[in-house]
């Protein structure tokens, strides 16, 4: 359905068009968040395809890794969410496809045995065949990764042997003995920058919170500044990206300024910490802000930055990390939104307000796809079942602390310039977490 932001009321598509304006004077059932999207090169498992890894499962039939593997840090780290806050609830994984990249594979005559994917980790299979004690002339072809057995089976010819989730079998002939045969020959290739052009597309269709870019290409950085740009304001969803050092001035885009240290020693870039500041974004709740937020197992940050330097990173829309008694927190959770307008005042820059506004944007515009488009009258009748679904929904958000000052009176549903069309403004407040704390302190005698 179509979707996106309006300035005029000439849509030819059926949708729902949303604006959200700060109404605040230069400063104006709920769905769930916590979906996160990412472009990850990786080491196994399918290329230029989609998948859904949800909290809790086992990396891998995703990554070919375990959690506990260093190939799995990524994961770990978006999943982890912050001090007070959770993390994501799934993450939508995508490989793109390598140039150069080649399957490992071994060759035990006649039997050939390649690895289902592309990549290095293809190179830690190993295939043994032993006879059968209890089957004369069969053979018992076990599947081993990292000495762990994957898949056993029991042929005594190729054709009696089916593809496994690690390798796939093939030839004619016999089976023969072999202690334990290693795959060799993977590689993982390398990635360009059009593979990443190629992920942004298929990513279109789909519903998300974060989008994260863990690299430093320029070209690539932009490239996802404009999607994201488009799929608020075009095509009506409503996300964010996170990516390192970025300056768009944008409300879409969340910048990271320095990286951190892991109590284990592990240095993670500010490309790296992106990682866990997308997971936190998206597991965030409307109500919920990742000011002074822990970084878990987080011990220092690389680099440390100065008061002044600081200053300069929020000033740039930037979020900077800071240890403080031993902890690792977030300075500020802003966006990259610096330039202020009456439409789109200072507020806009706080990630809280801006999953607040997201959040009613997006349950609007499902709300309203799944049962009112084509399904109601534009009369009088109708527009108050619209209002009355929009004030029901905004109390719930005001009951949980995600705006405050609401009325039903701040809903306005009117007949739009065509027949079919109406118009519905909403004026909301959304609450944002205290941030900075004043104090005088008087001394007396």
């Amino acid at each position: 359905m179509a979707g996106g932001t309006w300035t005029s009321q000439n849509k030819k598509q059926p949708g729902v068009y949303i604006n959200v304006k700060s109404s605040m004077a230069q400063a104006v059932s709920v769905g769930d968040r916590g979906v996160v999207v990412i472009c990850e090169p990786l080491s196994w498992g399918p290329e230029d395809e989609i998948r859904t890894i949800n909290v809790g499962d086992d990396f891998t039939p995703y990554i070919g890794y375990d959690s506990t593997n260093s190939k799995a840090l990524f994961l770990r780290e978006i999943f982890k969410g912050s001090g007070h806050t959770r993390g994501p609830v799934k993450v939508m994984l995508y490989r793109p496809g390598p140039v150069g990249a080649t399957k490992a594979a071994a060759t035990i005559e006649p039997l050939t045995i390649t690895a289902r994917y592309n990549g290095i980790r293809g190179n830690d299979i190993a295939v043994s065949l032993a006879a059968d004690p209890d089957n004369e002339g069969s053979f018992i072809v076990q599947t081993i990764v990292d000495g762990a057995i994957k898949d056993t089976q029991d042929g005594k010819v190729i054709a009696d042997l089916h593809s496994n989730d690690w390798v796939e079998f093939s030839g004619t002939g016999d089976l023969t003995a072999s202690v334990g045969t290693v795959l060799s020959g993977g590689t993982d290739g390398t990635v360009s920058s059009a593979s990443y052009s190629a992920f942004l597309t298929a990513l279109e269709p789909y519903t998300f919170n974060i989008l994260i870019y863990d690299g430093s290409d320029s070209t690539i950085q932009a490239a996802y500044v404009a999607f994201i740009k488009r799929m608020r304001d075009n095509l009506g969803k409503k996300c964010q990206a996170v990516m390192a050092g970025v300056e768009s001035n944008s409300d879409a885009v969340i910048s990271v300024k320095n990286g951190v240290v892991l109590s284990d020693g592990t240095v993670l870039t500010p490309q790296q910490t992106a990682w866990w500041v997308g997971g936190a974004e998206a597991g965030a709740n409307y109500n919920e802000s990742l000011v002074y937020a822990q970084y878990p197992d987080a011990v220092n940050v690389l680099p440390r930055l100065t008061a002044s330097e600081i200053d300069d990173a929020l000033n740039k829309g930037q979020i900077a990390f800071f240890e403080e008694f031993g902890s690792v927190k977030v300075m500020s959770d802003i966006n990259t939104l610096i330039t202020y307008t009456p439409d789109k005042g200072e507020a806009f820059s706080l990630n809280q307000v801006i999953r607040t506004q997201d959040t009613i944007a997006n349950d609007v515009y499902k709300n309203f796809s799944q049962n009112y488009i084509g399904k109601i009258q534009n009369n009088a009748t109708g527009r108050d079942l619209l209002k009355a679904w929009i004030v029901g929904y905004l109390n719930e958000i005001q009951a949980n602390g995600g705006i405050q000052n609401f009325v039903s009176d701040d809903v306005i549903v009117e007949p739009g310039q065509s027949i079919n069309a109406v118009v519905i403004t909403l004026a909301i407040q959304p609450v944002a977490a205290v941030e900075k704390i004043y104090i005088t302190a008087v001394l007396t005698d």
